[in-house]
């Protein structure tokens, strides 16, 4: 049987999944602060991180039976990699997991910046609608032209 600890809030459809493979055991237990994971790290094959859990080297110092490190998420600067690897635990990411979200909010962006979204939100919230000053630049115009 392996055993694995979600320490961090995880979509219920991953959760879902891995409690459907057989062999597999899946505990949640999230907000744990540091010393807590001390205690129970060692009892655990796998844990699964997203940003809050930070993996550090007092937290490897006895991994027990902790075979893998695996981050739901780009980027592993919340786990010490170089304890992780003295103690012979494999660190993974899922990299491309968030690539639509990136996609559609630097979208977003773009068009928040081309139309002046904050200018306009402060000067509405100031009880100041001077839409005059306020430029605005239309996409359409730009990627057109």
């Amino acid at each position: 049987m392996v055993k694995i600890l979600v320490s961090d809030k995880l979509a219920k459809e991953g959760i879902d999944l891995l409690n459907s493979m057989d062999g597999v055991e899946v505990v949640v237990k999230t907000g744990m602060n540091e010393d807590e994971l001390c205690k129970v790290i060692g009892e655990y094959d796998g844990i699964i991180i997203r940003s809050d859990t930070k993996i550090t080297a007092k937290v490897l110092e006895s991994p027990g039976k902790l075979k893998g490190v695996a981050r739901a998420g780009v980027g592993v600067d919340n786990v010490d990699i170089p304890a992780a690897t003295r103690k012979g635990i494999l660190v993974m990411n899922t990299p491309g997991g968030n690539t639509l979200s990136a996609a559609e909010h630097t979208v977003a962006l773009m068009l928040a910046l081309s139309r002046n979204v904050v200018a306009a939100c402060n000067s509405l919230k100031g009880g100041a609608w001077d839409r005059k000053n306020i430029p605005a630049i239309s996409l359409t115009t730009r990627c057109l032209a």
